[in-house]
């Protein structure tokens, strides 16, 4: 398997995981504070990251990759899980999930600009057409109801993109799971202290569901997703394999379908098929 190959299994193995995210995050957000489901999740996996930095005896990163580290830490340990939990606060799982489909256009504007990729201009016009399919859905399906959580996913989405290709840029040198721990590590001690500040004054009303939302963005959200989509960004290329994230709304609109029972129709999977098509032809005209 040469390594292009292998970046796409890995990254659309990180795809599926991140499905999972928004929907576990709306049923943590019925009972946890958003800001502290955003800094327990992140004291949870730091804690495991911590464990695995030791247990493999990483060497620590240089000191001209401590900031871009902590760049990453403050996109994709803090920003997105912290705006996308106040935007569940004011839209539908589905809804919020429609906006994760212009990460793709994101992810590889930051891919060039951080990355140094240049993929051919065939690449922009099918990446540009996938992202007005899910943009296009979106506002089909009423994106104006509440402007308040529309801007803090659209604020998501930048943080988030950044993240993601200054995470993989770090990745072809530091690894993939080394890229996502040293930057869970470098936000613990601050995670900690504001977790213990924002905890519940109460956890006996808190269901069960929630409980197993929050290991779930802890786990698989925040450190196993992390540990393929970096090394799939790194080895196939950030414009290239981040419009495998196109995939991920329709993915998570079927999760939130199955877990919240929030509707989804037979125009998801229209929409979907067309953004398929984008994604097979966006990844013929995207040069590492």
């Amino acid at each position: 398997m040469n390594q292009t190959t292998s970046g796409w299994i890995n990254g659309f193995i990180g795809v599926l995981v991140f499905s999972g995210s928004l929907p576990a995050t709306r049923l943590a957000v019925m009972d946890f504070d958003p800001l502290f489901l955003t800094v327990c999740r992140a004291a949870i996996a730091g804690v495991l990251a911590a464990a695995l930095l030791i247990c493999f005896r990483q060497q620590r990163p240089v000191r001209n990759e401590v900031f871009p580290l902590a760049l990453v830490a403050l996109c994709v340990v803090v920003g997105f899980p912290l705006l996308t939990g106040l935007a569940l606060q004011y839209v539908t799982t589905a809804h919020a999930i429609i906006y994760v489909g212009l990460l793709p256009l994101s992810t590889a504007i930051f891919g060039v600009l951080r990355g140094g990729e240049r993929p051919k201009p065939v690449f922009w016009v099918l990446s540009a057409l996938g992202s007005c399919l899910v943009a296009g859905f979106a506002l089909a399906n009423g994106a104006a109801s509440s402007p308040l959580g529309d801007g803090l996913m659209l604020a998501s989405i930048i943080a988030c993109g950044y993240g993601y290709a200054e995470g993989a840029r770090l990745s072809r040198r530091l690894g993939g799971w080394q890229v996502i721990s040293w930057a869970l590590l470098i936000s613990l001690p601050l995670m900690l202290v504001i977790a213990f500040c924002t905890m519940p004054p109460s956890w006996e009303s808190i269901r069960v569901s929630s409980y197993l939302s929050l290991g779930y963005v802890s786990l698989f959200s925040m450190l196993i997703g992390f540990v393929f989509w970096y090394r799939g960004l790194a080895q196939g290329g950030i414009a290239a394999v981040g419009q495998l994230q196109l995939l991920q709304p329709f993915f998570g609109l079927l999760l939130s379908a199955l877990v919240l029972h929030e509707s989804v129709g037979w125009p998801v999977f229209v929409v979907n098929l067309g953004v398929v098509l984008c994604v097979a032809f966006a990844k013929r005209f995207a040069s590492k």
